[in-house]
Order: structure tokens, then C-alpha cells, then sequence
């Protein structure tokens, strides 16, 4: 569903807040931290600083203000005082902030103190390929160049891309049409058009792209164990390409080869 003008307005006033939820947590040193302790930091600042609503509280039943992702866990981890952050590790940190009635989403991994080389390098190619998504964005191109895009960077690094869960619309609901695979052929699927807002999202494992669901319902891991990464950001269709709603501090529109 395409946005308004003075919706997208809205929704860049809650992607702004929500980076700096992550200039919250770039300052906090991980380390010994359980990630109920960063849930409850990151609710309070988000309610008590920010004046506004943790956007997965309640949804779909969900109790937290984050998911936490550790390691080999691929999304929707849920966070526990006894989830201990250890050196060594990585952690996504996925959060959805609303504001005025609209919601902006958006995730990063994070690197909790001294991490082994091949840890840092998959982090690092998630991150090139969510943006390799995002610089396809613009009018008439469509979302198989987007799931092309990704799915192609971290293939050539040895990657592979979970296809079970995607990105997605976004607005006055966490969840609109359309879904946006991480994966997918050029000049297929829906035509991109002016107003459109969605996330982009991919969840690259060091391994096989196999998932499983634990017992709780809710947390994905990796079938084999190794690590995934996740970074997200919400974006906007405009004019002539794209604009990332959830844009933090120091990122630009990177140009990865």
C-alpha cells in the first residue's frame, strides 16, 4: 500500500527515533549483560526518553520490546536473564518503535567484545548485503532485483540467505503487503512505485540456509548450528530511488563492490 506524503513524513519522524535507539545501545558495553537487561534498557528508553511505544509489545502476543538473535540464532530470539552476552559473540538486536501511529523497524548486529575473524566477516557482508537491496530501490524496478541484489553478494563470499522469513510492508501496522524476499530473479515480482514503504532485512548464515523453530514457538536458528547475522532498515519509494527512514547516525548510501 502506498504512503501519503505527510505519512511518510510520520514515519520518518518514528525511523529517526528509533536510530537513535541505536546510538543507545552503541554506547552500552554488551559484555556480562543479559538480553532481558538490554530489553528493559531499551524499553524504558524508547518509553521514558523517546515518548513512544515499543511496537512489538503485545503483537502477536509477544512480551518484549526487542528480539534478541545470539549466534547461531537466525531471528525472533526472546530475550532472558539467563542469555548472558559473552566475548566473542554476536547479537542482533531487532526493534520496532511507533510514534504517532506509524511504525518504523529496523535491526543490527552487533559485535560483543573480541570477535574471531570469520564472525566479523559475516557480519560485515550481511551489512553490505542489505545495502546491495536497498540501492536497487526505485520506481519501476521490482522486488526480484531486490532479492537478486542480496542474494548474489552473499553467495559470492560463500553465504547463503534464510528464505523462510522476508521483509515487509510497513505503516499504521508492523506487517502490509508486500512481502520482500531476500531472494529472487531480475525483473520479476511487484513494480516499485512512489510512496511504498518496506523493510529490507536479510538473514545470511555461515552455513546452509536450513532453519529450524525451537520449542518455545518463537526463536529460529541455524539447522546446523553456525552463525547468522541480520541487518534491517525501513525505506521509502521516492521520486527518483529510495530514502531509508531508519538511517543512523554515520551511514550513507555505502557503495560496496
Amino acid at each position: 500500500m502506498r504512503k501519503r506524503p505527510e505519512e511518510i513524513a510520520i514515519l520518518a519522524e518514528s525511523g529517526r527515533l528509533l536510530a537513535q535507539v541505536f546510538a543507545y545501545l552503541d554506547g552500552l558495553n554488551l559484555i556480562g549483560m543479559s538480553t532481558m537487561q538490554v530489553n528493559d534498557l531499551v524499553d524504558s528508553f524508547i518509553v521514558n526518553e523517546l515518548q513512544a511505544r515499543p511496537a512489538s509489545k503485545g503483537q502477536y502476543g509477544y512480551a518484549y520490546a526487542l528480539n534478541s538473535s545470539r549466534n547461531n540464532v537466525v531471528c525472533h530470539g526472546v530475550p532472558s536473564t539467563s542469555d548472558i552476552l559473552q566475548n566473542g559473540d554476536i547479537v542482533n538486536f531487532d526493534i520496532t518503535l511507533e510514534k504517532n501511529g506509524y511504525i518504523a523497524d529496523s535491526s543490527k548486529t552487533y559485535l560483543v567484545g573480541e570477535v574471531s575473524p570469520l564472525a566479523k566477516r559475516l557480519v560485515q557482508v550481511t551489512y553490505e548485503a542489505m545495502w546491495k537491496g536497498i540501492q536497487t530501490v526505485r520506481p519501476g524496478a521490482r522486488l526480484g532485483d531486490v532479492g537478486y541484489a542480496i542474494e548474489q553478494h552473499a553467495r559470492k563470499h560463500g553465504y547463503s540467505v534464510v528464505r523462510e522469513y522476508c521483509g515487509h510492508g510497513i505503516g499504521r501496522e508492523m506487517h502490509e503487503p508486500p512481502e520482500v524476499l531476500h531472494w529472487g530473479r531480475p525483473r520479476t515480482g511487484l513494480e516499485l512505485r512512489e510512496g511504498m514503504v518496506f523493510t529490507i532485512e536479510p538473514m545470511i548464515n555461515q552455513g546452509g540456509h536450513a532453519v529450524r523453530t525451537e520449542d518455545d514457538g518463537w526463536t529460529v536458528v541455524t539447522r546446523d548450528g553456525q552463525l547468522s547475522a541480520q541487518f534491517e532498515h525501513t525505506v521509502a519509494v521516492t521520486r527518483n530511488g529510495v530514502r531509508v527512514l531508519t538511517l543512523r547516525a554515520g551511514e550513507t548510501l555505502p557503495n560496496f563492490g
